[in-house]
């Protein structure tokens, strides 16, 4: 009985862990770094939530974060911002923090660049 006790408690506590991983809660997850988007060699390709891609939606991939949820992206360069949903995973490019689509790399205004410092801050 004992051991029962001690496994589910063990088993409790690795649940806890996991529901936090990935922002846990709408609307807690704040970082900042680096953004870059994705685009035409994308488009109507299978998302990792099993949408096809859109470059002209609002949409961006995130390593952690469940699919579903809105995120605003703010570009520190010039402070343009845009909510956007999470439906696919990555950035897979070391030190990226999300990849957007192109229609709302336009609303941040790093065509240009390609990559731009960001904030992403969820959303309840």
């Amino acid at each position: 009985m004992r051991r029962l006790s001690i496994l589910l408690g063990l088993f409790s506590l690795l649940l806890a862990g996991c529901s936090s991983f990935g922002g846990g809660v709408p609307g807690d997850y704040r970082a900042e770094g680096k953004a870059s988007y994705y685009g035409k060699a994308h488009h109507g390709n299978r998302t990792a939530s099993g949408e096809r891609f859109n470059q002209n939606a609002l949409t961006a991939a995130h390593r952690t974060l469940p699919f579903g949820t809105m995120v605003r992206v703010t570009n520190l360069n010039n402070d343009r911002s845009v909510v956007v949903r999470i439906n696919d995973r990555g950035p897979f490019a070391r030190g990226r923090i999300i990849d957007v689509s192109r229609k709302a790399a336009e609303s941040l205004d790093m065509i240009r660049s390609g990559v731009a410092p960001v904030r992403v801050e969820s959303l309840k």
